[in-house]
């Protein structure tokens, strides 16, 4: 299956694409940072709507994937009509694109080489695994049919799955088990993957979660029976879901890699710059929450300190409070239904903005 195919076929829904595209709230000529392109659906919203203001505009559009880039090359190079490559304006007067190969760790390096820290007007994160990288076995993220134990976000550097449990001891998988899969049965299950692999390599995603699935107790894997005039319940979640996650997060650290970003993404934005994180589990989502909520508070005095709410210095305000998708988002895309999206405003000066610079503004 070639890159097009596998990244950007229909599979790719882009999770709350318009609500994402307006809390930019983009001007004429502004540059835009997609920190996290994958199939590039939320940066063909935004190419589209730069154009409709008029030319100038610049995208970057950042992956760590390498599937992802080449497939993003080719959808935005063509829609941008600059015959594929993904940059230059085609001519037409239309917003220029890059597409640069890299985690998004690396944001500040990549503005300050182009000397656009400070200056770009907004930044969108979309966190998480993508519906391509799920759906290709052969990229081992996914339960549901035989692959390689490899989940790595960029699949051309850093330790495949199977090598970082082969190097973990047990009591360092349970506790990856417990911090990033928030699995109540850590301690059972790594146990029975580090006896698994003493007698032998794990074949594939599917043996791992036969492994996982057997070593949870059967009462946890057991649906619950609707009782008379009760609604029948909703499927449980398969028992190797947890821990798939839990993998996939140490494999690829994806909670470090956000905690790295967060910070470069506000010095890299200019006065009234928008910042849009869209998350899909707890533990990303909190991460965000804690930071933005501590940004726009400013410097950490103690709360009976003798200072003004400007001395604090917030680098930005709230817009709005947390959002999800609505309903019928959800019904055709059931990827969706965790979704969170927050956003915030690069402040003019530290301090500037009063009471509205470390609380939360209107709604948007």
């Amino acid at each position: 299956m070639n890159a097009a195919a596998t990244v950007a076929g229909p599979a790719h829904i882009p999770v709350m694409k318009d609500a994402a595209v307006a809390a930019l709230n983009l001007a004429p000529g502004d540059c835009v940072v997609d920190a996290t392109c994958g199939g590039g659906g939320h940066a063909r919203a935004i190419l589209g709507r730069l154009r409709a203001l008029g030319p100038g505009g610049r995208l970057l559009a950042i992956d760590r994937d390498a599937e992802a880039v080449a497939c993003a090359r080719l959808a935005l190079g063509d829609g941008d009509g600059g015959g594929g490559d993904g940059s230059g304006d085609g001519g037409d007067g239309g917003a220029r694109v890059e597409i640069i190969h890299a985690p998004f760790s690396r944001l500040g390096e990549i503005l300050e080489s182009r000397g656009l820290r400070g200056r770009v007007a907004g930044m969108l994160f979309d966190f998480g695994v993508s519906s391509a990288q799920l759906d290709t076995p052969a990229r081992g993220f996914s339960f549901t049919a035989a692959g390689p134990l490899d989940m790595r976000m960029d699949a051309t550097a850093g330790a495949t799955a199977a090598e970082w449990l082969a190097r973990v001891d047990e009591r360092e998988l349970a506790a990856a088990l417990r911090a990033f899969g928030e699995e109540r049965f850590a301690r059972a299950i790594a146990g029975a993957i580090k006896r698994a692999l003493a007698r032998g390599p794990i074949a594939d995603t599917v043996e791992l979660a036969r492994l996982v699935a057997a070593a949870a107790p059967h009462k946890s894997r057991q649906p619950r029976r609707a009782g008379a005039g009760k609604p029948k319940p909703a499927a449980r979640k398969h028992p190797a879901t947890r821990t798939f996650q839990a993998i996939r997060i140490a494999v690829n650290d994806e909670l470090g890699e956000v905690r790295r970003a967060l910070p470069q993404a506000v010095a890299g934005l200019a006065a009234g710059g928008r910042l849009v994180v869209i998350s899909f589990h707890s533990l990303e989502d909190r991460i965000v929450k804690r930071f933005l909520r501590e940004a726009a508070r400013g410097d950490p005095y103690p709360p009976d300190a003798p200072v003004t709410v400007s001395q604090l210095r917030p680098s930005v305000k709230l817009i709005g409070k947390a959002r999800r998708p609505a309903a019928a988002e959800v019904e055709a895309n059931r990827r969706a239904r965790s979704a969170v999206m927050r956003v915030a405003e690069k402040l003019a000066v530290a301090g500037a903005g009063g009471v509205a610079g470390a609380a939360p503004a209107g709604a948007m």
